[in-house]
This record gives C-alpha cells, structure tokens and sequence, in this order.
C-alpha cells in the first residue's frame, strides 16, 4: 500500500473513532434517537469511504501484480470474495 494512501486510510479511521467515542457519549446522555441515528449513518458511510479506499488501492496493486505474474485465479477469487461481501 503506497504511504499516502496508508496516511488517507489512518486519517479516516481516527475521525471515525472519534465519532463513535461521540455516539458512546450521546447514548451516555440519551440524546434524542434520531439525532444519535443520525450520526450512526455518517459513521456507516465514513467505514464505506474507508472500504473504498482500500479496495481501491487492493484493485489498483495486489490484483494488478497478481495479473502480470500469471496468477489470474487468485486475482478472480479475490476479486470475486471482495463483490460478495460488498453485497451483503
């Protein structure tokens, strides 16, 4: 994984570790339902953004090199297991 991509995947998961320290609190202090799943929705969407990024960088090396060294089997099964579980 290139370095800038590593820092932009860090960097993400230090914002959504903050806001689920954020939601602890809301729960904590029973904050009005809909404003607590309001921000569980922006927590699902920032992991989304993270799996995006990763599968980006994943597609973009791993598959790629696997390509050109002949090992077209794994690079469908990988590519295969990622759809499957983005589906779920």
């Amino acid at each position: 994984m290139k370095n800038t991509n590593k820092q932009k995947i860090i960097k993400r998961l230090k914002i959504l570790e903050g806001q689920i320290r954020g939601l602890q609190e809301m729960v904590m202090k029973d904050v009005y339902c809909i404003d607590v799943i309001t921000q569980t929705s922006a927590v699902k969407q920032g992991l989304s953004n993270v799996e995006d990024l990763l599968l980006e960088n994943h597609l973009g090396s791993c598959i790629l090199n696997q390509l050109k060294s002949g090992q077209t089997n794994k690079a469908k099964n990988e590519i295969l297991k990622v759809y499957k579980l983005k589906r779920k």
